[in-house]
Parts: C-alpha cells; structure tokens; sequence
C-alpha cells in the first residue's frame, strides 16, 4: 500500500488551503468540522504504511512521540481518543476535589482546567498534574488505601490525533530489559496503564499473585499486551534508532521558501519556526539499518533516564572488572565468573538498583564492600520513604549499612561492610581500589569485582546540545532528580522549546504512578490547540469550501 498524502487527496476540495497549514491540520480539521462519520472514513486510509516498516514520507505528523515506554504508551493511549470521566457513582475521599470534579461531571478530565483541580493537592511528584491524576486513579494510595479509580474511560474516535510512538524495542521500554530477580518497588496496580487493571490481565494469565509487588519480566508482558488489547499497534514502530531532532525554519518575506534546518551561527529573527524534521534509522530482520525522515509539527520527548549509566569519573573506571548495569552484575553471577572467590565485591551507591546488587551478591555468598557518599542517618535516603513491611528486602539492606559498618579497629566482615561517607578515589590494574574517607583516610582493598550504580542519564544526542538547553541548569547534562526538563507544569511542553513536550523521568518523575499525569497535560494542550484551529479553519471560510 502506497504511503497516502493528505495535501494530494483533500487539496482539492478547499479553496482557501495555505501553505502554512500542514496536512496533519487539515486531517485533523476535517475530523473535527464534518464530525465522527467523515472521521472514520478519513482515518481508515493510512498515514503511512500499516507494516513495522518506517518509510519517508510527506505527511508532516501533528505528534511524534520518541520513547515507547509506559509514557509513550499512555500518551497514545490518550491521543487515540480515550478519555477519563468521573464514574457516575464515584466520590472521591478528598472532599474539595470532589466538589470540583461535580462542578463538570459531563467534561471528561481532558477538557477541564487542570491548574484548578490540582490546586491544593500534595503527593510524591513535583508536577501538579502528576499528583491530580495519580489521586483520581490511585485515591489516598499514599495512606494505605487501596480505593478504586473514580475515573472511567470512553474512547471517543473523534478525539484521535494522528500520532507515531518509535522505540529501540517492543513496547514497554526499559522494562524488557530490567534484572529479573528483583521486585519491582511499586505495587502491580501502580504500574498499570490506564483501562486495564493489571490484577485482571496476570489472572487471565493463569497465575496466582502471591502478592502485591511483581517482576519486572512480567511488567514488561502486561505494557506489550496493553498496547496490543488497546488497539494502539498501528501508532508503534519498533527497532527505531533517532540521530537527529532539529527545528526548520521557513523565510517570513519569501511565500515561495521552503522549509529548512538552519545554522545555529545565522540570525533567525527573519525566519519563522516551523515543524520538526526527526532522522534515524530502523534495524531490520538481517542486522541492516534503514535510513528514514519524518516531519512532526510537535514532539514528545519520552524515552526515559536508563539510557546510559552514571560514571565515577575516576581513574581505572573502564577496566573490565568495573560494572555499570545490574544486568551486567547478574550475567557474571550467573555465569560463575565470581563463584569462590575470596576478595569481596565492591558496590557503589545508596539507591534501590545498589541494593538490590548487594541482595544479589549476599544471596550468592558473595562478600561485599558497600561504598556510599551519605550518612546512614540522612532523611533523603530512600529506605526511610519505604514501610517496613512492605520491602523487608530494603530495609535488611538498610539495617546492615548502619550496623556493619567498616571500623580501623577491625577487619572486613566475612559477607558485608559498609562504608558511610566514603568514596572510590581509583581502580587499579591489580584489581584494587582506593577508597577515602570523609576526614580524607584513604584505604585500600582487592576485589573480585566492582559495581557503580549511582544513577544514569538519558540519551538525548539526536538534540542539540545533547538537550542540556531543555533543563533547568542548561550547562549540565540532563538528569531525573538533579536537573529535569524545565517545562510548563500543566501542558508538559519545554519552556525553552515551543512544540516539544517531555514527560516521565525526565521531568522527574520516576515512578509509572506519576508519570501518567504527564499524558494528561500534553493531551490537553494538543486537543486545546486543534480546537483552535479547528475555529480558525471555519473563520477563513472553510465551511463554504466543499466543492
């Protein structure tokens, strides 16, 4: 099936058609002004072809989404057309939000003001929106509630924005890569998508949940089969590599310019901003890469933070007894590369993925050294947000790095020895690696092998600058916690770059139960702005353009 153009289908049945109009606006202001019947017939012709292909094309996409994770999913979920209601017997616990939501009952959540439903609300996420959705999804999790949703969802077609969601694997991102062995830290009902209870999905599975947190291997199934039970396959692509994002810009005093990617050095005051041309490639069955090119009028930045782990630094880091990644750690493991060795394992860093090293070296009777910059007493450390009872995993991990503690009085104990407030100053040759102390002692042990796991970034090189412009320090790279996209808290798109939206890790929020928000706001603002246009598409004439 050849790819379809929109610009050669339609062009001739309006007399005021502008260059300045993209076919995803035309597309998408026929859908809205002749309504749900004209829509249909118009959204079966395809965009491009329905196969797992990627082909260039001169259809300029009103979205592009880069990261197929469970924020890209979300987010097709939304602009395929779905749309969360209040349920008509629902009340939520937070009594003034309940008002709130009564006030608008028959608007669906998309089409209310955001900024006064989320006013007031407190929760884990920085983002306003995050907190709003994840309390009408999740009511009063955080006190131990297990409330259901006050939302249901209707999927209304006309709603749908013609969208494409590229990603390096199947759908759900990082999840298919994640180490096995561990549990997830959230429960099962937190990583589910919206319309899909994952309880209801693992036990059409045939399998009995034990409890409440899961494998990630099973995560990774359930985000999969939601894109495919969703009917959101024709939306994804696979195996998509991105090179390059950049902005084209067309002449404001020559009508007959064409679009063009412009030099940094060259003055754009005389240039208008226009849509988004995105480069990559596809890898194919046979290990070749297919080279492609897309136009997009906006694009959604949702490809996650676990892209490339966080370095030390340091001298002697790239020697191959150092590990980056758990599933690193995990393959020497289970390939008996460290079984009987005597020297301990040294492992770097005072977050979940480092304990979950050290469960996975003591469990194997491997020793560990545990280095860790932090007092065992600092609030921010993560174990002191977990309940108790919930991961008694962490909290085994978190009693030994106050209570075996390294002390010059005494030697390395036989399975595990913390190292508060210490630090890796180099790895040497030998397999040996010098640590210092806060009050600058400086120590020296030989290891079977070395984990670092004290974060990572995402891989944002297809941007300029590497995107570090997009966040709130724009000289340093981009991170989850320390220096997220700056964007506008309720529309989700970057303050420092207009039609580029970002959600999920890279706006802070880390966990699946926040970064749901981040679809919310996005697909607000888009289906706001094809409203807009939808009017000004009338006002230039365009009912009386049918021929």
């Amino acid at each position: 099936m050849p790819v379809w153009c929109c610009r050669c289908s339609l062009a001739g049945h309006f007399r005021n058609y502008s260059d300045t109009e993209t076919e995803g606006e035309i597309f998408n202001s026929l859908v809205q002004y002749f309504g749900d019947n004209l829509g249909r017939k118009v959204k079966a012709m395809p965009l491009v072809e329905e196969t797992s292909l990627l082909e260039d094309s001169s259809v300029t996409f009103p979205v592009v989404i880069i990261g197929n994770g469970p924020s890209g999913i979300c987010l097709s979920y939304m602009l395929s057309g779905y749309r969360p209601y209040l349920s008509s017997e629902a009340i939520h616990p937070n009594t003034i939000l309940n008002s709130k939501l009564e006030e608008a009952r028959h608007l669906s959540i998309v089409d209310q003001d955001l900024e006064y439903l989320s006013e007031g609300l407190e929760g884990r996420s920085s983002n306003p929106v995050a907190v709003l959705f994840d309390t009408l999804l999740h009511p009063d999790a955080d006190f131990g509630y297990d409330y259901p949703s006050v939302l249901h969802w209707k999927l209304e077609q006309h709603h749908y924005i013609p969208h494409l969601v590229l990603g390096k694997g199947p759908p759900g991102g990082a999840w298919h890569n994640m180490e096995g062995s561990m549990l997830t830290i959230s429960f099962g009902s937190w990583m589910e998508l919206p319309g899909l209870k994952f309880k209801d999905w693992v036990s059409s599975k045939r399998r009995n949940l034990k409890g409440d947190r899961v494998m990630p291997e099973e995560i990774a199934r359930y985000y999969k089969h939601y894109v495919k039970v969703m009917g959101l396959q024709k939306n994804f692509r696979e195996n998509t590599y991105i090179t390059s994002v950049s902005r084209l810009y067309r002449d404001q005093d020559d009508d007959d310019s064409q679009d063009r990617d412009i030099s940094t050095k060259i003055d754009k005051s005389n240039f208008i901003k226009r849509n988004w041309e995105i480069r990559g490639y596809q890898r194919i069955a046979d290990g070749s890469h297919v080279p492609f090119c897309l136009f997009a009028e906006n694009v959604a930045l949702a490809t996650g933070t676990l892209d490339s782990p966080a370095h030390l630094e340091i001298e002697g880091e790239d020697f191959p007894f150092v590990f980056h990644s758990m599933p690193e750690f995990g393959a020497a493991i289970n390939k008996g590369k460290l079984r009987g060795k005597v020297d301990p394992v040294l492992i770097v860093g005072s977050g979940l993925t480092a304990a979950d090293a050290v469960l996975c070296a003591y469990n194997s009777n491997i020793p560990v050294i545990h280095v860790f910059r932090r007092r065992v007493t600092d609030p921010s450390l993560i174990f002191k947000q977990l309940p108790k009872k919930l991961y008694p995993e962490y909290h085994k991990v978190y009693h030994m790095m106050c209570t075996q503690s390294y002390s010059v009085d005494s030697n390395l104990l036989s399975d595990y020895t913390s190292f508060p407030e210490h630090h890796v100053l180099s790895f040497k040759s030998d397999m040996k690696c010098v640590l210092q102390s806060i009050s600058g002692l400086k120590k020296i042990f030989k290891l079977s092998a070395a984990v670092v796991l004290i974060g990572s970034h995402p891989n944002l090189s297809f941007l300029k600058d590497q995107g570090c412009y997009l966040g709130h320090k724009s000289s340093q790279p981009i991170t989850c916690k320390g220096n997220p996209v700056e964007i506008d808290t309720f529309t989700y798109e970057c303050i420092k770059e207009a039609n580029l939206f970002a959600l999920g890790p890279l706006v802070g929020d880390n966990f699946v139960r926040f970064l749901k928000g981040g679809a919310l706001g996005v697909t607000r603002c888009l289906a706001t702005r094809q409203k807009k246009k939808q009017h000004l598409f009338v006002e230039r004439g365009g009912g009386d353009g049918i021929a």
